[in-house]
């Protein structure tokens, strides 16, 4: 087992990490810019480094200063979280390198799965379902339109690299097709610093279906159910739950074991997650995530298996500690991520919190590195915590949660709370009814109010 885990990250899954290395008999090592001197897992870790100014670039993103610091504190592990370097196959080069372990992937998986379109064609040959379109990258207007006319319309195209809604259009004839390839190609250029787009169909009303999995590297992983990560604005996840109420035990189980033996089959080491879109009984891969997600506490409150802990010791050389045979989905779990936005504008609200007030009671968690006097920097994401909520029946759950956004108090700054007080309480996400398009054309109705 590893002596010291440096996290490279920072706000609620820096505290996440260090809760679960602690709980292992770890020691631990925060790493943080000078905005974030003050935060709470700063406070809560062993030790501190500080690795630069407040832009991203300069401290999180800053590989010889992540080295510098694991250097100079004798951490022999590094966990990346989600985000900044985390998907970064050199930087687990970098750490193998310099003799330290990267708690994660191998860095081929990062880089195979990293490009869309090479994850897309790996996906294949392990017997993953995926959404019909192009073989490769597309950069010609007359090949746009053939592999279009195959696929029928409408189609979308995507940038290679990257993901969150950068470089995605949707092509609904023949005269949309050349304008939407130039404009994503542009896009991606920008984002990514790669223009390589590929097409594939564009499937109207899907959901979100992501499958969570588990491997030791040495051949053997497992899945944990799946997560439904539908509800989005703009591409971005805002609510998760899990089992998806679109699927029944035999769906789950198909997907499932068809994703645990493609794992297997890879040789995976580490959390990930499978991505699909899922329509008329179709799941369509769509990527892998190949780090730990925002919304894994769905999956630990319907298995109870700490991920987090799982990470650590499988990088560490250890066996995973379940087999598939041993998981069992138990209740229904639903994630609200609590962002400190503007709920109907979803502008940023950075600054201080004057009252801070979280819920509890049974089937209720809180992950957040918020506290009342922390001031929220400008420089980074605006997710301010999780909300989390458990109960035997997703009926209960969603009672349970109506009441734990009631109890909910936060002052001095704009929060999401009011988005999902009223979702909650709207019929068609009590009945399970939405896709991926739905909660946008919510809010262009003006279904949310304000008070």
């Amino acid at each position: 087992m590893f002596d010291k885990i440096l996290i490279a990250n920072r706000g609620e899954i820096a505290l996440r990490i260090l809760r679960a290395a602690k709980e292992l008999g770890i020691a631990t090592v925060a790493v943080h810019s000078t905005a974030d001197a003050d935060a709470m897992h700063v406070r809560l870790a062993d030790e501190s480094v500080c690795i630069g100014p407040p832009p991203a670039r300069d401290s999180y993103l800053n590989i010889p200063s992540i080295i510098a610091a694991c250097e100079i504190t004798g951490a022999d592990a590094v966990h990346p979280g989600y985000g900044f370097l985390s998907e970064n196959a050199r930087f687990a080069e970098v750490l193998n390198h310099h003799g330290i372990g990267f708690i994660g992937p191998k860095a081929e998986h990062i880089r195979v799965m990293g490009d869309k379109i090479e994850a897309k064609r790996t996906a294949k040959r392990l017997g993953i379902p995926c959404v019909p379109g192009s073989e490769g990258g597309v950069t010609d207007a007359d090949e746009a339109k053939r592999i279009a006319a195959e696929i029928g319309y409408p189609v979308l195209i995507k940038a290679a690299s990257g993901g969150g809604g950068r470089g995605m259009k949707v092509a609904r004839s023949e005269a949309d097709l050349e304008s939407a390839l130039m404009t994503a190609r542009t896009e991606a250029k920008a984002a990514f610093g790669d223009d390589a787009v590929y097409i594939e169909k564009y499937l109207e009303k899907p959901r979100h279906i992501e499958v969570q999995v588990l491997g030791d590297g040495r051949g053997n992983a497992i899945h944990l159910a799946e997560r439904d990560c539908s509800l989005q604005r703009r591409h971005q996840k805002v609510w998760e739950e899990g089992p998806s109420p679109a699927l029944n035990a035999e769906m789950r189980e198909q997907i499932g074991g068809t994703v645990a033996q493609a794992m297997q089959e890879l040789g995976y080491l580490g959390a990930g997650t499978i991505e699909f879109l899922y329509e008329d009984g179709q799941f369509y891969f769509i990527e892998m995530n190949t780090r730990i997600q925002v919304e894994h506490p769905v999956t630990e409150m319907i298995t109870g298996i700490d991920l987090v802990n799982e990470q650590i010791r499988v990088a560490a050389g250890a066996p995973l500690s379940v087999r598939q045979e041993d998981v069992r989905v138990e209740g229904h779990a639903i994630e609200c991520r609590i962002n400190a936005e503007h709920p109907a504008t979803f502008r940023p609200s950075p600054g201080t919190i004057t009252y801070f007030h979280p819920p509890g009671g049974l089937g209720v968690r809180v992950d957040s590195a918020a506290f009342q006097g922390y001031r929220i920097p400008p420089h980074y994401d605006s997710l301010m915590g999780k909300l989390i909520v458990h109960g035997r029946t997703r009926n209960e759950c969603l009672m349970r949660l109506r009441r734990a956004l009631d109890e909910f108090v936060v002052a001095g700054v704009d929060t999401t709370l009011p988005l999902f007080r009223t979702l909650v309480r709207n019929a068609d996400i009590q009945n399970g009814l939405y896709d991926i398009h739905w909660l946008e054309e919510f809010l262009k109705t003006g279904g949310l109010e304000i008070g």
